[in-house]
């Protein structure tokens, strides 16, 4: 029997291609990440600390970092994470502002994170604002700069509105709360609706809604660990506990408006925004003919900076609701140099 070149070209890449199948068909599939209900397993860059207190008839802890400079100058920045966020993603952030003489303060709320799980709480911005000044008054900080990102946004809007002596600066980077969704069209969502949905969330939807929403449609595999930080924390043995206060949380966004306060913030306020942010919550539950009029960034935060008194806008054009993560270097340098005047 005869065999030209081309048959034995053929024959060649046809055994590899069915080696190759059958090696891939042996390789296990990668394994969902899955940590403790306070994130027992995820490691943060700085030494985790905690703060014990009672609330609402329970003993609670509120994980913490305090990152300290080598070189102080003599200020605080605290740092409010967002719904998907933790502490730890303000990594790039927290080492800029230490280098940059700055303490930095960066709490996980009850709820989140390495934080309780309470079973019953109730979750309100007044009582997350009262845990955030209770811990900075265990640390002696005074009149801290309070910055926040998106849910964290929120909660820094009404930290500074019940706390207007205790802050220096007030920083919103593209904070949700800019419109009150439920005015606008948004149906009544059940809690136990956002528990069932929860349940659900997985590396795939995560990765999928970031990558749309917080990155204007680009990934890298920096953003990785965020997604594995969330999937893990919602796939761990206390998911239910995970996705009943997240459930929780939610409920809490949507039914304290904080837009209607702006005129009230009575302290130099800098708001930071994505211009390619449309972050809406429960946008995805809207009338289809309403979902395109939610999550405007580039009007909300215009109409904010004019709502505020005598707040600065700075904008980023190509960013989505991270910008912070987006492009590190870029956005510690504008809010350094937004934070520095006394």
């Amino acid at each position: 029997m005869k065999f030209n070149t081309r048959t034995i070209f053929v024959s060649a890449v046809l055994s590899a291609a069915l080696f190759a199948g059958s090696a891939s068909a042996q390789q296990p599939p990668k394994q969902a990440p899955s940590y403790g209900p306070e994130l027992e397993g995820f490691d943060y860059p700085f030494p985790v600390q905690r703060f014990s207190f009672t609330a609402q008839r329970q003993k609670l802890e509120m994980a913490y970092l305090d990152v300290k400079p080598d070189h102080p100058n003599g200020r605080t920045a605290v740092l409010l994470h967002g719904k998907n966020f933790c502490s730890a993603t303000w990594e790039p952030t927290i080492k800029d502002l230490v280098a940059a003489g700055y303490r930095v303060i960066a709490p996980d709320q009850i709820g989140f994170c390495k934080s309780s799980k309470p079973a019953a709480y109730q979750f309100t911005f007044k009582e997350l604002a009262g845990n955030t000044h209770a811990l900075l008054a265990s640390l002696g900080v005074e009149k801290p700069v309070v910055i926040g990102h998106s849910t964290g946004g929120m909660l820094a809007a009404h930290y500074a509105l019940l706390y207007p002596k205790d802050v220096s600066h007030l920083v919103l980077v593209n904070p949700v709360g800019l419109e009150d969704w439920t005015a606008k069209g948004i149906p009544p969502i059940p809690v136990d609706q956002w528990y069932a949905r929860e349940l659900k969330t997985n590396a795939d939807g995560i990765r999928a809604y970031e990558k749309s929403t917080y990155y204007a449609g680009k990934w890298e595999d920096r953003y990785e660990r965020a997604v594995d930080m969330l999937a893990g924390l919602n796939n761990g043995p206390g998911k239910e506990a995970v996705a009943w206060d997240s459930a929780l949380i939610y409920d809490m966004i949507i039914t304290q408006p904080v837009v209607y306060r702006f005129p009230d913030i009575a302290v130099p306020t800098l708001l930071m925004i994505g211009q390619k942010d449309t972050t809406a919550i429960a946008k995805d539950m809207a009338p289809p003919e309403l979902r395109a009029k939610l999550g405007n960034y580039p009007e909300l935060g215009k109409a904010a900076a004019k709502a505020i008194p005598g707040a600065k806008l700075v904008e980023f054009p190509d960013y989505g609701h991270a910008p912070q993560m987006t492009d590190p270097e870029g956005f510690d340098k504008a809010l350094i140099a937004g934070i520095a005047a006394p």
